[in-house]
């Protein structure tokens, strides 16, 4: 169990956290969630020891071990991916590291074999002769082939070093498991897997994310941070969204009675306070009056942007023929003979775990790359308008945001581009900041804003949910599934996945593809999808070997 009591942190005059008091029990997960800037990574930080709170105290039971999801990418470059792993539990790794330096020992002596002999103990208490497999079930789960398990971590990529540490996180059934957006950077099959590791974890779990979905999949109650405040709900996010709703609307009801008493007493006073007669009778109502409390609501910090795709022409039936595109990228096949044809009513998820393969894709059916082979052709209808997974060339001058904006729009007139920054929750001097500078949110709900104000009828989005809030979220996927055109995207955000797709392409790792009208849940479930990825993938085989 751990508990924060009467915490406060104050940074400068601002108080982030005010007297929370809350308790984390066994066998739970809790979802912390709140507005960007209402402290859940902070507040993350003060219950890993990480932080210190301006006041109060964190207790954790005596003897469980707390882990903490390592957000530094860089920090184990030097190290082995399997001792990265390990390293999870520090205990257990230094006492491979002791038992591994005494035995290199030329002169071992009596006390080594005596000391040798409590770390043997110790080690096999701790279920150490598990620990590399424990680690490499944990990073096959995760994605990581066995062929990287002794690479340095220096020599992987990003996604493989997100991977790597949340492993680490999760190593050592540890008993007390902090994670602060652990889904960021996984593909939705890793994603898939770590939900079931979190159903099954029998420990105590307090998790931040954006993932909408994942909360309701993996918690039992949620923390909702608001005004420096926690208030815990048993149940799951669209619980608490329900419950919270709820709350505010008998608050209301409430106050409307509390109201109506109120105007009835206060008529009852002014018209018979002179009666003498009725005098004991208003001054009964008088102390009536005065024990009437009114609740306070306060309005949610939380901040909905309004995301609205509107296309400027209708779309036609011929919308985008692909034939047989292939793509060699650094001597690796990254496309594999990709061929497709998009009617007018798709909306299309490209999935996978392949996600350099749905980038180059992307990047070619936008005109940014040249395939090797094949062609494409977009219909005579057609505006295509694209959000790149990377956006920093986008944001690499001096320009003011309402400047930026001006450009994509065939109206140059301010008031005009201003209202699509206002849907953003770009207000007043927000206006005049130069994009330069702007937050990884902030660039994301400017690229939002230039998608809304193309009025393209043909959306290609590739991972738009990195970097937002879990309000920005809900409005992009309110306006994914309402754009009356078509959608080609991918997203490790399952829920927009789900609700939005009616046709899933996969992209395999060999470079080849799936393609089926389904929902997303029902491809997951398709006995065929796994059918077809081993037809593909022997396929491919049987190829190279001829």
């Amino acid at each position: 169990m751990i508990s924060a009591n009467n915490v406060t942190l104050r940074l400068g005059k601002k108080a982030l956290f005010e007297d929370v008091n809350i308790k984390f029990t066994e066998g739970n997960c809790y979802g912390l969630i709140g507005a960007n800037g209402a402290g859940k990574s902070t507040f993350l930080k003060i219950l890993s020891g990480e932080l210190d709170s301006t006041s109060g105290e964190i207790a954790v039971t005596p003897g469980q071990r707390l882990s903490f999801l390592k957000q530094d990418h860089f920090q184990y470059d030097e190290y082995p991916v399997m001792d990265t792993v390990i390293m999870g539990n520090a205990r257990l790794y230094e006492i491979m590291k002791e038992k591994d330096a005494i035995y290199a020992r030329e002169n071992f002596t009596d006390e080594d074999g005596i000391r040798a002999s409590e770390l043997e103990a110790e080690f096999a208490d701790m279920d150490g002769w598990e620990a590399e497999s424990d680690a490499s079930t944990l990073l096959n789960g995760l994605g990581i082939e066995t062929d990287f398990h002794y690479a340095l971590m220096k020599d992987l990529t990003g996604a493989q070093k997100v991977k790597i540490l949340l492993a680490q996180a999760l190593f050592g059934n540890p008993d007390i498991l902090l994670l602060d957006e652990p889904t960021n950077h996984l593909d939705l099959d890793a994603i898939a897997w770590l939900e079931e590791f979190l159903i099954n974890f029998d420990n105590t779990v307090i998790v931040v994310s954006h993932d909408r979905y994942f909360l309701n999949k993996v918690c039992t109650h949620i923390a909702d941070i608001d005004y420096g405040k926690i208030q815990l709900y048993a149940g799951n996010y669209d619980f608490w969204y329900e419950s919270s709703q709820l709350m505010i609307r008998q608050m209301k009801e409430a106050n409307k009675k509390k109201e109506e008493k109120i105007k009835e007493l206060q008529e009852f006073i002014s018209r018979f306070s002179a009666n003498a007669s009725k005098s004991k009778q208003a001054t009964s109502r008088k102390k009536a009056l005065e024990k009437i409390q009114l609740d306070e609501i306060r309005p949610s910090s939380r901040k909905y942007p309004y995301i609205d795709f509107r296309p400027n022409r209708e779309i036609g039936n011929e919308v985008l023929t692909v034939e047989g595109i292939s793509k060699t990228i650094d001597g690796v096949k990254v496309l594999d003979n990709v061929s497709f044809i998009l009617g007018h009513d798709d909306k299309v998820a490209f999935v996978g775990s392949n996600e350099f393969a749905k980038t180059t894709l992307f990047r070619i059916l936008s005109g940014e790359l040249e395939p090797d082979e094949g062609n494409y052709k977009w219909g005579v209808t057609t505006s295509q308008a694209y959000f790149p997974k990377d956006n920093t060339k986008e944001f690499d001058n001096d320009d003011i945001i309402v400047d930026w904006l001006t450009q994509y729009s065939e109206i140059k007139d301010v008031t005009y581009v201003r209202g699509f920054l206002g849907r953003m929750l770009f207000a007043g001097e927000d206006g005049v900041k130069k994009v330069r500078i702007l937050s990884g949110g902030e660039k994301v709900r400017c690229m939002l804003s230039k998608l809304m104000i193309s009025g393209a009828n043909v959306l290609i989005l590739d991972e738009p949910t990195d970097h937002l809030d879990m309000e920005s979220i809900t409005a992009l996927n309110n306006g994914m599934m309402k754009f009356p055109g078509v959608l080609l995207f991918s997203s490790r955000d399952h829920q927009i996945v789900q609700t939005t797709a009616n046709r899933i392409i996969e992209i395999l790792p060999n470079g080849s593809m799936i393609d089926k009208i389904t929902t997303y849940d029902e491809y997951l479930e398709s006995d065929e999808m796994a059918r077809k990825r081993t037809v593909y993938t022997s396929n491919k085989f049987a190829e190279e070997d001829d």
